[in-house]
């Protein structure tokens, strides 16, 4: 039986906690919905379930009001579907309200794609979470890392420390992310499909 995103109630970032991972293009999830909280000016987050969390408020296009679950899973990528299905059942979210937002090597840097259910790429952090959910069907917005250049490993490639002009790419990247995961939220996954 073929499912169909819902209306988004949790936006799941993906990333490793701790300052030292902070920058680097594993943590493309992480500074996504750190964007995304800026923009709803919010000054607190709380653990529960095993992430940090914060109220997102959305406006839909019919004008309707709600607040959608921002969230960070405190465990590293690899362990991040236990966090996320504690606080979904917590909140009786369904896979098919979940946006889940992580780097994708196999896009350009800054190219941005939302898709719903499909292939894991072995993403550790969407292995996790298809693992715990017993399901593929959930929302992914894939946010383009690219390739590592030569023989870098791809782990080198996703962990380094970003710096000067490569960061600041890295932060615009995380605001246009914002942009295409906060549309999802008021029109919709399915309006938003394939969008790059």
């Amino acid at each position: 039986m073929a499912t169909h995103p819902k209306e988004i109630r949790i936006v799941c970032g993906l990333g490793n906690p701790g300052a030292e991972y902070e920058h680097t293009r594993h943590n493309a999830g992480f500074a996504t919905v750190d964007a995304l909280a800026r923009r709803a000016d919010v000054r607190y987050w709380k653990s529960e379930a095993g992430a940090l969390v914060a109220p997102y408020p959305v406006r839909s296009q019919d004008g309707s009001e709600r607040t959608v679950l921002l969230a960070k899973p405190e465990s590293y990528m690899n362990t991040s579907g236990g966090p996320l299905s504690k606080l979904m059942r917590a909140h009786h979210v369904s896979p098919q309200e979940v946006l889940v937002v992580h780097d994708e090597v196999d896009l350009a840097p800054g190219a941005l794609e939302v898709k719903f259910g499909g292939g894991l790429n072995a993403h550790n952090g969407l292995r996790s979470i298809a693992s715990k959910l017993g399901t593929r069907d959930f929302a992914r917005l894939r946010v383009g890392t690219g390739r590592p250049p030569g023989r870098m490993s791809v782990a080198d490639w996703a962990l380094r420390t970003l710096k000067g002009a490569f960061l600041e790419e890295f932060l615009a990247e995380a605001e246009d992310a914002a942009d295409l995961a906060a549309l999802c939220l008021e029109r919709g996954v399915e309006a938003c499909l394939g969008r790059r």
